[in-house]
């Protein structure tokens, strides 16, 4: 399952995050977006996690949580539309 995490710290990096997942179950992949131009991170990231169960708990357990100062919006990710 592909999950969406937003209102991120500017300083949360990728590890950071990968490592706050992995508390959850088995992450596949971890994807912190960044500025083009800024090459700053954008405040939001897309976390793949293999077992969809862990995931669910995961969005369960961490959406609304504060998280470097911030709190955290956490759910699945909608597919990107194409038109």
């Amino acid at each position: 399952m592909n999950i969406y995490i937003g209102n991120l710290s500017y300083k949360v990096r990728e590890s950071d995050l990968q490592q706050v997942m992995e508390d959850y179950g088995t992450v596949v992949s971890t994807k912190l977006i960044i500025d083009r131009d800024t090459n700053r991170s954008k405040g939001f990231a897309f976390v793949e996690m293999a077992n969809d169960a862990e995931a669910q708990n995961a969005i369960k357990e961490l959406n609304g949580a504060e998280y470097e100062g911030r709190t955290m919006v956490v759910k699945e990710a909608t597919p990107k539309k194409s038109y």
